[in-house]
């Protein structure tokens, strides 16, 4: 019987790291792309509405967020207990709708611009007084397209 002897000195090849860096571009690309970043932490309480029929938005970089609720408990102490308006990352008031429309509206290309869509998200326990105003405050700021954010309902009524 022949006898099977082990060569040594020789070692197993190297791995090449020819690719690797198109390896960590590609895991960094997938990663963005996957990513989703939030625009703004939330100061309000918003249990938005259930609905049984809802149409989802199509491009969300022309919506423009409008919060109405009453503050979280840990701004309740700066803010008050009323309902409040949030704007981006800051409570705001009424008069300061249309300069976050403006700001919206510039970082959008031209063309895109009459398709911005101001969508409510509203407390299902706030009065529509304070919605009134938003809305007209809208109208005169010449946003027209307005969307009512709610919750989708599970059970349907009979």
């Amino acid at each position: 019987m022949a006898k099977f002897s082990k060569k040594r000195g020789k070692s197993s090849p190297a791995i090449s790291t020819a690719s690797l860096p198109d390896i960590i571009f590609m895991l960094l690309f997938f990663f963005m792309m996957v990513t989703v970043l939030r625009d703004s932490d939330l100061k309000l309480q918003v249990n938005t509405p259930e609905a049984t029929q809802l149409t989802k938005l199509d491009e969300k970089s022309l919506v423009n967020y409008i919060y109405i609720g009453r503050p979280t408990t840990q701004f309740q102490s700066v803010y008050g207990t009323s309902p409040r308006i949030q704007l981006g990352d800051k409570i705001s008031t009424v008069d300061d709708i249309p300069l976050f429309l403006e700001q919206h509206k510039v970082k959008l290309p031209e063309a895109k611009r009459s398709r911005i869509t101001s969508s409510l998200r509203v407390d299902g326990e706030v009065t529509m007084g304070i919605v009134q105003d938003v809305k007209t405050k809208l109208r005169k700021s010449n946003q027209l397209k307005i969307n009512y954010s709610a919750g989708t309902r599970t059970d349907a009524l009979d």
